[in-house]
């Protein structure tokens, strides 16, 4: 085997480890803890879907690409719960250092390719990235949202303003989505699983 190939093949296999990175939100048709590979795969149907909630155009590969790429940092610096004000502290250094490491073992031009989706994503200013970050904000609630009783939201005790605060980037790109998110906390408060 070629070094390219073998250097694309040491990542792929590495990307299999984020199928154990777990979340804190259900799947509410398992009703067990999603795993960080289900979240992306979903977030790119997502993405797919919502494309048209962009105000602007966008470029659908790129769309997708963030999608699916966005949380494979958490194979190293894990998943960091929403709510978790302390964990937040150093989460930007833990998933640039990770970013350095796994897309390190690509061969040089698709590591910079792949990394450079990441930044953008990351930095969040682009049309494509404001909607990948925007549907990642979503995708929680609606998860949540259905899980009712059973919802991380529950679990932790969280309120209706730490949600709304939390996800503001979906309100500045589509009324359409956050109206649907505030209907989801609006709901979840009158069902007892959000606090008011």
């Amino acid at each position: 085997m070629d070094t390219r190939l073998r250097q694309q093949i040491a990542f792929i296999l590495e990307m299999d480890r984020l199928k154990a990175v777990l979340r804190q939100n259900l799947t509410p048709s398992a009703q067990r803890r999603e795993n960080t590979a289900e979240h992306s795969w979903h977030l790119a149907i997502m993405g797919l879907v919502l494309e048209d909630q962009s105000p602007t155009p966008v470029d659908r590969a790129k769309v997708l690409c963030m999608l699916l790429l966005h949380d494979v940092v958490e194979i190293d610096a894990g998943d960091t719960f929403a709510y978790d004000d302390s964990g937040h502290a150093d989460k930007i250094e833990r998933e640039k250092q990770a970013a350095d490491r796994l897309f390190g073992l690509l061969p040089k031009d698709q590591a910079h390719e792949l990394r450079t989706i990441w930044d953008e994503f990351e930095a969040g200013k682009s049309p494509e990235a404001r909607l990948a970050r925007a549907l990642d904000r979503l995708q929680p609630i609606l998860m949540n949202h259905r899980s009712g009783a059973m919802s991380s939201w529950a679990k932790h005790g969280i309120s209706k303003g730490q949600v709304l605060s939390r996800n503001r980037e979906v309100e500045a790109l589509s009324p359409a989505l956050w109206a649907l998110l505030t209907k989801c906390c609006n709901d979840a408060v009158a069902e007892g699983f959000l606090k008011p």
